[in-house]
């Protein structure tokens, strides 16, 4: 593995200590291959930190841990290493653990690694599970929740989207497009264990007039076809559907959504996050509007609470969420976005 760091630098970047990455790199035997992975994972995150890496200043090393469907977790990836170059007056270096599987265990296993082997920081994506609260309470460091809050922990802060207004932004934006016609409503969603959801389900619910109808689907496997095959089997009993809400990031979960309607017109179709897919169905009209939120914000609100937590920046640490932003296919970015 050609590289211009240390062993030092991709030791402590990949959590490993030094003799191991030593052996990865000198194709030693003995070594397992998710222990080569890590290290070349390492060396690639290095490399897109570069710039970072080189300027003089505290360095503080962040985890990053995200259980996701692979697109959202990319998504984050992406905003904070754009966020990174500009962060002040630290330099800023992170280890990302992104798990697209619903595995509770999986992230326990990490967080109790990152207790470990100590960081700065941790910002953490994941379902509010008794074993996951109780492994982000056993990591040492300031802890940080993204997107979806973990109350029960002692984490600084939360950053991310509001999400009970989220909920009921989109319950007032379908009641509008329906106005005075008559429809029920289908909400899609994910696992409940995200307390993210559970708080758009409650928005949503709050500001829905009571006269239409709702339905729910679930998936629980990460699945579009399980989404598909659940709506088939709602349309079934309950044609009277004319609006839909998508509350989660479920990859290819809205093309599913608009797939089994093929054969049954909608009204209106609300969802969440302003990826590739859902700009280009904004712009083909299948979706009506994109509930939004500013990640690389978020994420800047991350890493300056952390910095506050080391009192690296004064003042005290503030919860303040993002607002909503509410994107229609005549402000959609462009398809390639």
């Amino acid at each position: 593995m050609k590289h211009p760091y240390r062993i030092r630098e991709i030791a402590a970047q990949a959590g490993l200590s030094e003799a191991t990455v030593d052996r990865v790199l000198h194709e030693r035997a003995g070594v397992r291959e998710s222990t080569i992975r890590e290290v070349r994972q390492a060396i690639a995150d290095l490399d897109r930190q570069r710039s970072q890496v080189r300027l003089a200043g505290r360095t503080f090393m962040i985890d990053v841990v995200v259980q996701a469907p692979p697109r959202f977790s990319a998504s984050i990836r992406a905003a904070l290493e754009a966020e990174l170059p500009g962060l002040r007056p630290a330099t800023f270096r992170a280890r990302f653990h992104l798990l697209d599987g619903p595995s509770v265990h999986e992230v326990v296993t990490v967080l109790d690694r990152i207790a470990r082997n100590r960081s700065q920081g941790v910002v953490l994506k994941a379902p509010d599970v008794p074993e996951i609260v109780a492994a982000a309470c056993r990591v040492p460091t300031p802890l940080v929740t993204l997107v979806t809050d973990l109350p029960a922990t002692r984490r600084i802060t939360y950053v991310g989207l509001d999400n009970h207004a989220a909920g009921a932004t989109a319950a007032y934006l379908i009641d509008r497009w329906l106005g005075a016609r008559e429809g029920d409503v289908l909400v899609v969603r994910g696992r409940s264990e995200f307390r993210g959801e559970d708080e758009r389900a409650a928005g949503f619910r709050a500001e829905m007039p009571s006269f239409r109808r709702l339905f729910s689907v679930v998936d629980a496997e990460d699945s579009p076809e399980t989404v598909a095959a659940g709506i088939r089997d709602v349309l079934a009993v309950a044609p009277s559907i004319r609006g839909i809400y998508s509350m989660y990031a479920g990859a290819g979960g809205n093309r599913a959504v608009v797939s089994a309607f093929r054969d049954h017109p909608y009204d209106v179709f609300v969802a969440h996050d302003l990826d590739a897919e859902n700009v280009a169905l904004l712009r083909s009209r299948k979706l009506s509007a994109v509930l939004h939120h500013d990640l690389r914000t978020d994420l800047r609100r991350a890493c300056h609470a952390i910095m506050q937590a080391h009192g690296l920046l004064p003042g005290p640490i503030r919860t303040n969420p993002s607002a909503v932003q509410v994107i229609t296919p005549h402000n959609a970015p462009p398809v390639e976005f």
